[in-house]
C-alpha cells in the first residue's frame, strides 16, 4: 500500500519528526516535514482542545502543501487546577517561558495541595487537504511531584511522578518513557492501525485534484 505523495511531519520539532520517522519506518511511505519547505505561515494554535489544535495543525499543513498531514498536540492536565495548564502547557509561565519556569509555576500552584492528580494526554490528528481527520488519543495518568527530578526527558516530565515505576518520567529511560506515555501509547496505537490508515489516505486523495 503506497501513496502517491509523500506523508508531511506537521512539526519543525526534531525530536517528533525523528519519533514519528521511526514509528513509520516500516511502512512504505515517504515522509516529510515542515523543515523540508520553505518558510510557512504559523498557526495559531487557539483550540478549546488537544484535539482542536492536533486537528487544526494537520489539516492547516495539508491544505497548504496538497498533501496529507499528521500532527499531534500534548500538554499536563491537573485534577486540583481545573484542568491547567491544559493546552495551554508550553505558554502556562508566559509566552516566552522555557520548561523550568513552567514547572517552578506549576510546583508553586500546588504547593500545599494534597490531590495531586494529573494525566498527560496527547491527540495525534492525521488530515488531507479536504474532508475529515483521523484521530488517536491516548493519556498516562500519574502524580505531580513535590520537586522536580530527573535530567531527561522535556517539558514537566520531572515534576510527574509514575507511580507504576515509582519515578518520574524524567527519571526514566527513553525506552521506559515511550512504553506508557501518553504520546507512546497514542503513537503504538496509530503503528498497530498504520495499514488501515495509508488505505483510509489513498482513498481520500484519490476523491481529490492534486
Amino acid at each position: 500500500m503506497t501513496l502517491d505523495r509523500p506523508l508531511v511531519i506537521a512539526t519543525r520539532n526534531q525530536g517528533k519528526i525523528s519519533e514519528f520517522r521511526e514509528l513509520l519506518k516500516d511502512f512504505d511511505i515517504e515522509i516529510k516535514s515542515l523543515e523540508d519547505f520553505g518558510p510557512l505561515p504559523e498557526v495559531e494554535e487557539d483550540g478549546q482542545t488537544f484535539e482542536d489544535n492536533a486537528v487544526k495543525k494537520a489539516r492547516f499543513a495539508a491544505r497548504i502543501l496538497g498533501m496529507p498531514a499528521l500532527a499531534d498536540d500534548s500538554g499536563l492536565v491537573v485534577k486540583a487546577l481545573g484542568g491547567l495548564p491544559g493546552v495551554h502547557s508550553a505558554r502556562y509561565a508566559g509566552d516566552s517561558a522555557d520548561d523550568l519556569a513552567n514547572n517552578r509555576k506549576l510546583l508553586e500552584a500546588m504547593r500545599g495541595v494534597k490531590d495531586r492528580e494529573a494525566s498527560f494526554v496527547c491527540v495525534i490528528a492525521i488530515a488531507v487537504p479536504r474532508g475529515p481527520a483521523l484521530i488517536y488519543e491516548a493519556t498516562c495518568n500519574g502524580i505531580i511531584a513535590e520537586e522536580m527530578k530527573g535530567s531527561g526527558g522535556f517539558g514537566y516530565d520531572p515534576v510527574f511522578y509514575y507511580p507504576p515505576l515509582g519515578k518520574t518520567f524524567a527519571e526514566m529511560s527513553r525506552e521506559e518513557k515511550n512504553r506508557v506515555s501518553h504520546r507512546g501509547k497514542a503513537m503504538a496505537e496509530l503503528k498497530k492501525e498504520f495499514d488501515k490508515v495509508l488505505i483510509w489516505l489513498r482513498q481520500r486523495l484519490e476523491e481529490e485534484p492534486f
